[in-house]
């Protein structure tokens, strides 16, 4: 009996735990993946250019922190990944998710379109204060176009691919409810004919029985008070 109760309260709890969690199970299985796949890039980028495990090691532990975060501070992850690629060409997956996440998730455009420039700067600060003496040869424009180019691909595009996505996703689930709507209201319309109907339906009912009803008792006085009727006829 014991042998059996275990495998019972271990599903249970794990069903209490996945009702409890407010993402779905594929979402989980995806963010288990990506995680360690964004912060392990950036790792062995980190190791391979250093040689140092120990920073490799941390900046995929700060990947790792900035890329479970992301989901609930957008804009602080899209500018503190933008300041990581000027530095460190290995977090440039990061910076890739950090652009997707922003543009879904910040609502308003213009947050939007601030949240993107002031990153683009911060790109572009801190990969100039990280550059060698020869790109700092370069001319400030060359500079802006060399970080900028960068900086588009990987976050630009997809925080608009990601806005067009939720925008469509939207307008989809907009129409969706207002097609509901509609069918509500097409149904309760349909009802309140059929009431409607009925209620006509009885009505005529009513008063056709209702002059039936007047006709027998007009008969029936003017039978009661023939006189070619004898007594019994009356009675019945």
């Amino acid at each position: 009996m014991g042998a059996t109760e275990i495998p019972r309260t271990g599903s249970s709890f794990r069903f209490r735990l996945a009702a409890a969690s407010p993402w779905p199970r594929r979402r989980i299985v995806g963010e288990a993946v990506l995680i360690p796949t964004l912060s392990g890039i950036a790792g062995i980028l980190r190791t391979t250019e250093t040689g140092s495990l120990v920073q490799g090691g941390a900046l995929a532990l700060v990947v790792a922190v900035l890329s479970l975060a992301r989901h609930a501070l957008p804009t602080s992850v899209l500018l503190a990944a933008s300041a990581l690629v000027g530095a460190f060409l290995g977090t440039f997956a990061l910076l890739l998710c950090a652009g997707w996440s922003a543009g879904s998730r910040v609502e308003r455009p213009a947050r939007a379109l601030a949240a993107f420039m002031a990153g683009f700067v911060l790109h572009l600060v801190v990969g100039l204060a990280t550059a060698s003496d020869e790109d700092l040869g370069l001319s400030a424009l060359v500079n802006v176009v060399l970080a900028g180019g960068p900086f588009l691909v990987l976050a630009v595009v997809p925080g608009f691919a990601a806005r067009y996505r939720a925008q469509r996703h939207a307008l989809l689930d907009a129409l969706r409810r207002h097609n509901a709507q509609l069918v509500r209201e097409r149904a309760m319309v349909a009802r309140q004919a059929r009431l409607l109907e009925r209620q006509r339906i009885a009505q005529d009912m009513h008063d056709s029985l209702g002059h039936q009803l007047a006709l027998i008792a007009v008969h029936t006085g003017a039978l009661e008070v023939d006189p070619e009727l004898n007594d019994r006829q009356r009675s019945c």
